[in-house]
């Protein structure tokens, strides 16, 4: 799916230099930082939503035993 987005001009600027000392494509480096950063925006995210609305949580110990995981 093509999606536009607008860098500012120093952003711009350092993009194209790591591309061309690279020889990757500078659509390499926006999907990457884009993927990595959604990876740290979700995690955050479910994070602040277990301090907001608190679930059961479950030792190592219980884990391991096998305990029902499901109440």
């Amino acid at each position: 799916m093509p999606i536009t987005v607008r860098l500012g001009e120093s952003v711009e600027k350092r993009l194209d230099e790591l591309a061309k000392l690279t020889g990757r494509t500078k659509t390499y480096y926006i999907r990457q930082a884009l993927e990595e950063k959604l990876d740290e925006m979700e995690d955050l995210y479910m994070a602040e939503q277990r301090i907001e609305e608190p679930q059961k949580r479950w030792s190592l110990d219980e884990i391991e035993r096998g305990d029902d995981l499901e109440s």
